[in-house]
């Protein structure tokens, strides 16, 4: 099986910073990250991220145990208190596993043959608030199965249906164009907020 996992972000209207932040890891596009920073942070989204990256590539975390994400996570909220504050979701694909966590109000959900599910609960503690409660990631990413990371200015206007819809009717076309697309759905109307969009797959080698 190849994974493939792209992202796509958009700044609300009228402004030029976008206080949005995500990553991909590449080759592979096996570890996937966003953050959604608040009040004119987006330095401290882009800032998480980078973090994230540098201590995915120690090899510090092991994706695989969530108390691994749990501590790295509470470390950085930590150091960030008195500052500005971010959200924070990521995942990593293990074989046919998905291992994350999520902190805040950004939302991952999975699109499967069986329908659409919300893999996190909303929370209103960021990183930097020094009260941070991470939650974990853990499901089986099947064949043709789709995880969306969402940002909330790209989730709230959308209903779990809708994303369905558009994950479907994207079947056909090219996966790295998802992302843009789900975010045209959610700005449809106009962009009250950043947007940030991830998708990911497993997909049979060609």
């Amino acid at each position: 099986m190849a994974v493939q996992c792209y992202g796509a972000t958009r700044t609300q209207d009228g402004d030029a910073a976008n206080e949005d932040a995500f990553w991909v890891q590449r080759p592979g596009g096996t570890v996937a990250v966003v953050c959604d920073g608040a009040g004119h942070a987006q330095q401290c989204a882009a800032k998480v991220v980078e973090l994230f990256s540098r201590h995915l590539a120690s090899g510090a975390l092991d994706v695989r145990r969530f108390p691994a994400w749990s501590s790295w996570l509470t470390t950085v909220d930590a150091s960030l208190v008195g500052g500005p504050q971010t959200t924070f979701i990521a995942v990593a694909l293990v074989e046919d596993q998905i291992y994350g966590a999520c902190a805040g109000d950004s939302r991952a959900y999975l699109v499967a043959e069986d329908g659409t599910r919300i893999l996190t609960e909303l929370s209103s503690l960021r990183l930097g608030s020094g009260e941070v409660a991470p939650q974990p990631i853990h499901v089986a990413l099947g064949p043709h199965d789709v995880l969306v990371l969402m940002s909330d200015g790209a989730w709230k206007p959308l209903s779990s249906s809708a994303i369905e819809r558009c994950v479907r009717g994207h079947a056909t076309k090219h996966f790295a164009d998802l992302p843009s697309a789900l975010l045209d759905l959610a700005g449809a109307r106009g962009r009250l907020d950043d947007m940030t969009v991830v998708t990911m797959t497993r997909r049979p080698a060609k």
